[in-house]
């Protein structure tokens, strides 16, 4: 209701920007509901938008937004191609935009390198988790905007890591994740999700223990 409040009063106020975001906010809410089609409804009816179209590099920005969010809600709906069609949209207009970073009041901005992030995580989502790690090579974590985006980069290494198999370089990518950014990593419930799973399917190692004792994973 209030995402959906912030759109009415934004398009009251006629800010086409604020608008946008609103939308994309609303989206992400569908999303976690599960209703894709009407996430990716709202997103794309937000992006072909004329006015973001021809505005000014925030406005192109801000419709980057919009395409990654869809990019991502095409994953968590089992649509690899769509999804990987979209991404590759929205780092196209990263890189038409140059590289600046822009609309820093939204979690560090708009630009190729948190483009990558979120392909990162789309793949993930996409159940590709070697093509999530061959992305995640092509992002350099200490380029990353803010310590939120920081902590993804890491815990979606290890998630790619982990639904590979690959157990004990899954618990080295926690560590290192711990290691950067330790708040952001101890309060984030898909790194706990993940060390659970860790404790119930193999060997509990003191550093494991200790890591899911830190994110209280550990009963």
């Amino acid at each position: 209701m209030a995402a959906d409040r912030a759109r009415q009063t934004a398009e009251a106020a006629d800010d086409r920007l604020l608008v946008a975001e609103a939308a994309r906010q609303l989206a992400v809410l569908a999303r976690k509901a599960n209703w894709h089609d009407q996430a990716l409804s709202i997103v794309l009816a937000a992006a072909d938008h004329p006015y973001l179209r021809g505005g000014s590099p925030d406005h192109a920005a801000e419709r980057g937004l919009l395409i990654q969010s869809a990019a991502y809600t095409a994953a968590r709906a089992g649509d690899t191609a769509g999804m990987r069609q979209l991404a590759n949209e929205a780092a196209t207009i990263a890189k038409n935009l140059g590289g600046t970073t822009l609309l820093r009041d939204h979690g560090g901005g708009f630009i190729p390198t948190t483009v990558q992030l979120h392909r990162i995580s789309a793949e993930n989502s996409a159940g590709d988790p070697s093509t999530a790690l061959a992305a995640a090579r092509a992002v350099a974590p200490h380029h990353l905007p803010s310590i939120e985006r920081r902590a993804r980069y890491y815990t979606d290494i290890a998630a790619a890591l982990g639904r590979w198999g690959r157990r004990d370089e899954c618990i080295r990518a926690l560590l290192a994740a711990e290691h950067h950014v330790p708040e952001e990593n101890h309060a984030r419930p898909a790194v706990k999700t993940l060390v659970s799973g860790l404790l119930a399917s193999g060997k509990k190692t003191t550093e494991l223990r200790g890591l899911a004792a830190r994110v209280g994973a550990l009963i």
